[in-house]
């Protein structure tokens, strides 16, 4: 990234509905995946809300323009005293890919799991994901879970 085109990572407000929707799109689409309109609905006020219990949502903006975001969660831990951290989702516009976008909003979850007093923080990604994984292996360390879901 040049020194005239800085980013930040900012919090999702109201008035980012549009190109958040527009990011979600190609983040699920990446994915194989695709959620009704009512679902965008709910995700985006529940972003925005003050449950808890509800998923947080940061943003990474250049020049005034939106280009990645990010989700994450703290829940309980059954194994742990103090609560972690979920990143379920981190997105960044293909065009703004390896600008740095994606470390500055991992490590503002850190931070923020940090201010929360939630040390752990983790996620999933797909095997094929390779791109993502690139930064994932420098920023983070690969467990050895597999996950299983529901039939």
């Amino acid at each position: 990234m040049t020194a005239e085109r800085t980013g930040r990572v900012r919090a999702l407000t109201r008035e980012d509905r549009d190109v958040w929707a527009r990011l979600w799109t190609d983040y699920l689409a990446f994915y194989e995946s695709a959620v009704d309109a009512p679902v965008y609905d709910s995700t985006f006020d529940r972003l925005l809300g003050s449950d808890p219990r509800d998923f947080n949502a940061l943003v990474y903006e250049v020049d005034g323009q939106v280009i990645g975001l990010v989700h994450y969660l703290f829940h309980r831990h059954a194994w742990k005293i103090e609560e972690v951290c979920y990143l379920q989702d981190l997105y960044v516009a293909p065009e703004a890919r390896g600008t740095g976008a994606g470390r500055a909003l991992i490590e503002a979850v850190y931070a923020a799991a940090d201010t929360h007093r939630a040390p752990s923080v983790y996620w999933l990604t797909q095997d094929f994901n390779e791109t993502a994984r690139q930064l994932y292996d420098r920023i983070g360390r690969l467990s050895p879970f597999i996950k299983y879901q529901r039939a």
